[in-house]
């Protein structure tokens, strides 16, 4: 009965030890999706992720919510599912639309593994009772019910989908590029009513987020990357530092001292393969 019970003792140590390090490794990978995802930056606050940034656009500033693990007023009370409808399909769990200040138009290529890794990292962070700050819009674009006709012209929801055709490493790229990172949400110019300009993707924006010019990152030899090697991109990535030897500023900096200088060596070059591959616009 003794040596059962040694037995019974050993081997729910043994299980809580695997249960412990499982759990650490799912919250390790969801802080790398979480840097990758560039989380940090607009979600700040009076408190980390607390939320109350602002982000001034034409149609009136849109101020980034609490998502600290806070049961009122952040995410807390939110299931994996909520979690997953939020970053799919641009919904709350109250199925209301999210705006697209909300860069769910990009993250809905993410997986639902690492949906739900970033989920499990940040229900692990410190929760903060901070109130969620009202946007402030311009007259009709303050209502929920227009997002739903917007969506229709402007949101493609679902997974990433490889393309057999290109490398692994492209394809990283691309994910890490167009749907992690989200580049293309700043890079690329906008419609009059805020939808993505395809035939201009990446080519850059005079007036991106708070009428900050953004540049053109397509190999376009004059007005663009184009001039940039393999190299040039990956120390960029990992420096911030440009092929002339200057380092990167403004809003950028925070990109690259957020998110970009955290990814591993294989990430850097896929994502520097895959921008090296886009067709070249000329930016205006």
């Amino acid at each position: 009965m003794k040596k059962l019970s040694l037995l019974l003792l050993l081997q729910g140590l043994l299980f809580s030890n695997f249960s412990v390090s499982a759990d650490r490794a799912l919250v390790e990978r969801g802080r790398y999706i979480f840097d990758a995802a560039g989380c940090g930056a607009c979600h700040a606050g009076a408190k980390p992720l607390a939320g109350g940034r602002p982000i001034d656009t034409p149609f009136g500033t849109f101020y980034a919510p609490n998502i600290t693990p806070d049961k009122k007023f952040g995410i807390g009370a939110w299931s994996e599912e909520d979690f997953i409808r939020a970053l799919r399909y641009g919904k709350s769990p109250k199925n209301q639309n999210y705006f697209p200040s909300f860069p769910y138009t990009s993250y809905t290529g993410m997986t639902r593994r690492d949906m739900l890794d970033l989920y499990a990292y940040l229900m692990k962070q410190p929760a903060y009772p901070i109130k969620n700050r009202p946007h402030d819009l311009q007259g009709i674009f303050k209502s929920r019910a227009m997002v739903s006709q917007w969506k229709i012209a402007n949101f493609r929801k679902g997974p990433f989908k490889p393309d057999r055709s290109k490398s692994k490493g492209w394809n990283r790229g691309a994910y890490l590029a167009n749907v992690l990172g989200h580049c293309g949400e700043c890079h690329t110019p906008r419609g009059v009513l805020g939808g993505m300009i395809q035939s201009r993707f990446m080519a850059g924006d005079r007036k991106g987020p708070g009428g900050i010019p953004v540049p053109n990152i397509t190999p376009d030899k004059n007005t663009g990357i184009g001039d940039w090697k393999l190299h040039d991109l990956y120390n960029f990535f990992g420096r911030g530092v440009k092929p002339d030897g200057s380092f990167v500023t403004g809003p950028m900096a925070e990109v690259f001292g957020g998110s970009s200088k955290h990814l591993t060596m294989d990430d850097k070059m896929a994502m520097a393969t895959y921008l090296r591959s886009l067709p070249p616009i000329r930016g205006d």
